[in-house]
């Protein structure tokens, strides 16, 4: 019993997860990761596409789902650093980030109301979710700074996406299954078992994100203004102007966000536009959605082998790699015509997708300024949000200009081209000197 004890011990340790506020804290990207993969990537894109939208010509049913996401973005960028920057002043992320998780599970459970030409209610709906997601999430990535030490962040922000791509491995087969085989499980035909799925996303969505609000601390406010309270949106406005002001005595942080700004909107466009652009040049849905499947599966290996390698090659290197191999994968997918191209394809995001999305968040968290975490994942939020609206939107005005989105794709390879170069310019050990030196304002 203690040999297994023992085992586990450090086991848990090598990954990140041998506190129980660290494997609560992850749980929660086994909560969230139920609209990711469901709403946002794999089931609702598809049945927006065959079912919501199906009137409409292919390319525009692209194009408007595009549109749909980069509104989402703009809501959420505009929000997001006011709650990051209040949430640092008061007592209050994990509150916040309780309001979000019911808000984006109601949503995800309503989506089940949408149907044919119900463009406007699934779109409402979808936006709702979206944003409370990517909102919640501000918060929920700010408490790492609080939880880890410096030699723990990498891992264990990799670990939580790992954890992440196995639920929704879990909750995809789960779906999956109803949707190819209704009458098995009680449906009376796909359309009803695809509307149960959106309401599984919500069920789940509440019920694992429990271990974080039972195990986890609130964190101490780390700034504080006398001024707190009625003008707390102002003040938060105010200090958003200060954070893009300070920004210059970060430069490598800064740096390290233009680039960020371009390649995450890069990997976002792809997450939210694969499956509809799979539909657009025909492949099957049981393709589309099983290798969805195939990408959380492959993904969870990947995302634990990159936490061990980043601190062995570094974390910026292991970034490059899976930067590079994006803009491979992208360049491909101006040619894909079949199934077995959209798969080669998938297993190429599959090796990479949870790896850089955990290696940017951690690197980001090891150069912030630890008192003012919060305001400046607000910030970090705010470079992906408004740049995510970029691409979604580019995409869509591309395929409704030239008739098809395959040379939407041409945009999106210049982000990651960007987004390496500017990567180039940053020295994380420079930045972690430059924010042990802010002693706050």
């Amino acid at each position: 019993m203690s040999n297994n004890q023992s085992f586990w011990a450090r086991t848990l340790k090598t990954l990140g997860l041998h506190r129980k506020d660290l494997r609560a804290w992850a749980y929660y990207d086994i909560a969230n990761s139920s609209f990711a993969v469901i709403i946002m990537v794999a089931i609702l894109p598809v049945y927006f596409a065959d079912v919501v939208a199906k009137e409409l010509p292919a390319n525009e049913r692209t194009a408007l789902w595009a549109y749909i996401s980069s509104f989402a973005l703009l809501v959420t960028a505009l929000a997001s650093p006011i709650l990051g920057t209040i949430s640092d002043w008061i007592r209050g992320k994990k509150k916040f980030l309780l309001y979000l998780t019911v808000s984006g599970a109601l949503s995800s459970a309503a989506l089940a109301f949408s149907g044919e030409g119900l463009i406007s209610l699934t779109a409402i709906l979808y936006i709702l979710a979206n944003i409370s997601f990517a909102l919640g999430n501000v918060f929920y990535e700010a408490m790492l700074v609080d939880l880890c030490d410096e030699d723990e962040v990498h891992v264990t922000s990799t670990s939580a996406y790992a954890l992440g791509y196995i639920a929704s491995a879990v909750i995809l087969a789960l779906n999956l299954s109803w949707v190819m085989s209704p009458a098995t499980f009680g449906f009376t035909d796909a359309d009803a078992a695809i509307k149960a799925s959106f309401v599984s996303v919500g069920i789940w969505w509440i019920v694992f994100s429990i271990p974080l609000f039972k195990h986890v601390k609130e964190p101490e406010p780390r700034v504080r203004r006398s001024n707190v309270g009625g003008g707390v949106v102002k003040e938060s406005l105010v200090q958003l102007y200060h954070t893009l002001r300070d920004s210059r005595q970060f430069p490598n942080l800064f740096i390290f966000l233009i680039g960020f700004w371009f390649y995450s909107d890069g990997i976002g466009t792809i997450i939210k536009l694969a499956t509809v652009y799979g539909k657009e040049v025909g492949i099957s849905n049981d393709h589309l959605i099983a290798a969805v499947l195939m990408i959380q599966v492959v993904g969870v290996p990947s995302s634990f082998i990159f936490g061990p390698l980043a601190m062995k090659i570094g974390p910026k290197n292991g970034l490059y790699i899976t930067l590079v191999i994006y803009t491979v994968l992208t360049i491909g997918s101006y040619w894909m015509t079949t199934a077995l191209h959209f798969w080669v394809l998938a297993i190429g995001v599959a090796l990479v997708q949870g790896a850089s999305q955990a290696l940017s968040r951690s690197i980001y968290a090891l150069m912030v300024p630890k008192h003012r975490a919060s305001e400046f994942f607000g910030f970090f939020s705010v470079s992906s949000k408004f740049a995510g609206i970029l691409g979604p939107l580019m995409f869509g005005v591309i395929s409704q200009l030239t008739g098809g989105s395959r040379n939407s794709l041409i945009f999106i390879c210049l982000l990651f081209v960007v987004g390496i170069f500017c990567l180039t310019k940053v020295d994380i050990q420079k930045a972690q000197q430059e924010a042990l030196a802010d002693k706050g304002v």
